[in-house]
């Protein structure tokens, strides 16, 4: 799905949890040009360590979290983690399909139903 939104530039930026604190997610995203809102773990290192943009990163949630969590819109990441939460409860936490180019056409069609569902009540 990464790559599809590269290929079709829809891609700006990726909101993420400490799950996704890595050297090899903040390059892979600086290389495609998306901005990282990747939240650091407590005991990062601001040494350079191989990864200048993870670095840049740390400096900036060191010196005021606060101010970059409203910089990089940290705060709407619950409204997709609530979405999530959402469509679980509704539809389950797995895909029937087998073929991934299935999954993706049912989850569309599972967000597809969600969507119709919130709307109308």
């Amino acid at each position: 799905m990464v790559d599809n939104a590269l290929e079709n530039n829809t891609l700006k930026i990726v909101i993420a949890d400490g799950a996704y604190d890595s050297k090899e997610n903040f390059r892979y995203l600086y290389d495609n040009n998306i901005e990282a809102a990747i939240k650091v773990r407590k005991n990062s290192s601001y040494r350079f360590m191989g990864c200048n943009p993870r670095r840049k990163v740390v400096l900036q949630q060191l010196k005021n979290l606060e101010k970059w969590k409203s910089s990089v819109s940290y705060g709407q990441r619950w409204i997709v983690e609530s979405v999530f939460s959402s469509m679980k409860r509704m539809f389950g936490e797995y895909v029937s399909a087998r073929r991934f180019p299935n999954m993706v056409k049912e989850m569309m069609l599972k967000a597809s139903l969600y969507n119709t569902f919130i709307v109308r009540k």
